[in-house]
């Protein structure tokens, strides 16, 4: 296992070294974005419209993080991640029409090994680390779609450290995940 300091934008030889099990902190920019956030960037999509930000060799935070404004700039108050899962089913779709190369959240995403292999690594972030996260936020650049709802808009976030991230799937079709799910039911086999 290695640890790594990665800088966004990333580049392809940035995250192919990247081994399941490894250690990432993440620098430069992250965009937060959950279920409708995804939705809205595959309708856009769809009408081959432009988004307002660039996902080429971006970081996407699976988050709902908890904003004030103070003195008319946004501060993250809390920034933990959210249940990955949720956007499974979308990612595919997401990846074959942008370049993002890493996916951070929490609990892993069953079913898109293929669609990341030699593009995009899910890198994992432990729950109830809300505090932690938001402290490495160093600045929120801007807020994409905030009709959507605080939790639900794009944040265009400015990290520094921005972890510790576990690489849970990597560009190889390794997935940490789904060897702790066999090894968990091999152990559970054993003992019937």
């Amino acid at each position: 296992m290695s640890t790594y300091e990665l800088s966004t934008p990333l580049k392809k030889e940035d995250i192919k070294k990247l081994i399941a099990g490894d250690v990432v902190y993440l620098s430069g920019t992250v965009y937060t974005a959950r279920d409708e956030a995804h939705a809205h960037i595959l309708e856009l999509d769809d009408r081959d419209e432009k988004l307002p930000f660039d996902l080429e060799g971006a970081a996407i935070y699976h988050c709902g993080p908890l904003m004030v404004k103070e003195e008319e700039k946004w501060k993250a108050v809390a920034a933990g991640p959210t249940t990955s899962a949720r956007m499974s089913g979308m990612t595919p779709k997401l990846l074959e029409k942008h370049a993002v190369c890493a996916l951070i959240g929490k609990g892993g995403m069953q079913g898109i090994v293929e669609a990341l292999k030699d593009k995009c690594v899910y890198l994992a972030y432990t729950g109830g680390c809300a505090a932690l996260a938001a402290g490495s936020i160093k600045k929120v650049r801007s807020v994409h779609w905030p009709q959507l709802g605080m939790p639900e808009a794009v944040w265009e976030l400015e990290v520094e450290r921005f972890g510790p991230l576990v690489v849970g799937i990597d560009t190889h079709g390794n997935d940490l995940f789904e060897k702790v799910r066999e090894h968990a039911l091999n152990a559970f086999c054993q003992l019937r």
